[in-house]
């Protein structure tokens, strides 16, 4: 594999991935809050009525991705509307995993 070349000094590309930072703050916190809003809709319509055998298959694996995606929109919603910072799990490799997981669980649940 050849590395391609960089053609920003270190200076420019700080200041250039900061101006693309600057915009994905104000857009991502947004359509996460759409997300969940959106999220908890679907879920009140999709749930289902428990059976006489417990919760389905189904049941579980939509309620752990309810769980995560609560868990998400809690935090963005903190972090956006009362400038709190996580206690934990500060970093957003968290974040990031819980999405793919929420993908991931999204591809199995039909199983």
């Amino acid at each position: 594999m050849v590395k391609m070349k960089q053609t920003l000094t270190p200076d420019e590309a700080t200041k250039a991935r900061e101006a693309i930072m600057m915009h994905v703050r104000k857009v991502v916190p947004n359509a996460l809050l759409i997300a969940v809003a959106s999220g908890l809709y679907m879920f009140s319509q999709i749930f289902g009525e428990i059976g006489k055998d417990g919760l389905s298959y189904f049941q579980i694996v939509l309620s752990i991705k309810a769980f995560f995606g609560l868990w998400l929109g809690i935090r963005g919603f903190n972090q956006k509307f009362f400038k709190i910072n996580p206690w934990v799990f500060t970093s957003h490799t968290f974040p990031f995993l819980v999405v793919l997981l929420l993908i991931l669980l999204s591809q199995i649940m039909y199983l």
